[in-house]
C-alpha cells in the first residue's frame, strides 16, 4: 500500500492551515511558511487574525472560497471532529493532523467520507525525508 503521506505530499496543491499563527517562533508558522517556500499554495484558516504569510485569513474551512488539496490542523485534539465535518462539506481530499493531534474516531470519519488521512506526523518532516529520500 502506498504511503499515504507521500501521496497526499505529491499530489497536493493547496493546503488550508487551520490554527495557523501569525507567531513565526509557533509551530504552525513554521510548517506553512516552509510548505509555502515548497511551492505549496497556503490558506490560512483562523479567526483571530486577517492575514498570515501574506495570505489571506479565513474565520473558518467553509469561508474558503477556493478548493482544498489537504486540510492541515494544529488544533487541539477536540476540535478535530468540527474541522473533519467542514474538510468533508468543502470537498478536501485529504485531512493531515500534526504531531500530537491524534483523534481516532475523527480521523475514520474522514477516512469514511475518502478522505486521505495522516494523524500525529509533521508535515514538514515528512516532506524533508522524502526529499532527502529522493521520492519528492
Amino acid at each position: 500500500m502506498p504511503d499515504e503521506a507521500l501521496e497526499i505530499l505529491r499530489s497536493a496543491r493547496t493546503v488550508a492551515v487551520v490554527g495557523l499563527s501569525p507567531d513565526p517562533s509557533r509551530p504552525s508558522h513554521t510548517v506553512a511558511s516552509y510548505l509555502k517556500r515548497q511551492g505549496y499554495r497556503i490558506i490560512p484558516v483562523n479567526p483571530t487574525v486577517s492575514e498570515v504569510l501574506g495570505e489571506k485569513s479565513y474565520p473558518d474551512l467553509r469561508s474558503v472560497p477556493e478548493p482544498v488539496d489537504v486540510v492541515d490542523v494544529f488544533r487541539r485534539p477536540e476540535y478535530v471532529p468540527q474541522i473533519v465535518e467542514e474538510a468533508i462539506a468543502i470537498g478536501a481530499r485529504a485531512l493531515w493532523l500534526q504531531e500530537g493531534v491524534v483523534h481516532e474516531q475523527a480521523a475514520e470519519r474522514a477516512r469514511q467520507a475518502g478522505l486521505r488521512v495522516v494523524m500525529d506526523r509533521c508535515m514538514l518532516k515528512e516532506h524533508q525525508r522524502y526529499r532527502m529520500a529522493g521520492e519528492l
